[in-house]
């Protein structure tokens, strides 16, 4: 299984803002850091603003900011939050085509597989990937 960008850059998103502690930070500094498009790091800050997991400050001097602590998000919300889905072959998707459905024993398997990935997820918050600012290559303000 594999992620979508969009979930891969909403966590990258969260990290480098929970390593700034309360400092705002902003879509064109997140973009350049990772080397993300601008516009598509928007997309990704404006679905973790509208989930409650980041706030943003509108104005000149605004940006954005961890709207919980970082304890309290957890990964496999977050993953939830912005995967479209978790149809991992047809049979888990609602155009399912296949003729053996009804008697295969895969589909049980990817099934029990999918929720053991999450539920790992779920055992870990955004507080257990902290980084410093250095990590980051940033250093602090004098």
């Amino acid at each position: 299984m594999r992620l979508t960008n969009f979930s891969d850059f909403a966590l990258r998103i969260l990290m480098y803002a929970a390593a700034q502690d309360e400092r705002l930070i902003t879509i064109e500094e997140t973009a350049e850091l990772y080397g993300i498009s601008r516009a598509h790091l928007m997309k990704v800050a404006n679905q973790l603003t509208r989930a409650g997991y980041l706030t943003a400050v509108r104005g000149r001097s605004g940006g954005l900011k961890l709207a919980k602590r970082p304890n309290k998000i957890r990964l496999g919300d977050v993953v939830r939050a912005t995967e479209p889905d978790f149809a991992l072959v047809e049979c888990f998707g609602a155009d399912n085509n296949c003729l053996i459905t009804s008697r295969c024993r895969l589909r049980g398997a990817l099934k029990e597989a999918l929720g053991a990935f999450v539920a790992t997820l779920d055992r870990y918050t955004l507080a257990d990937l902290l980084l410093s600012p250095k990590d980051f290559g940033i250093r602090p303000a004098a």
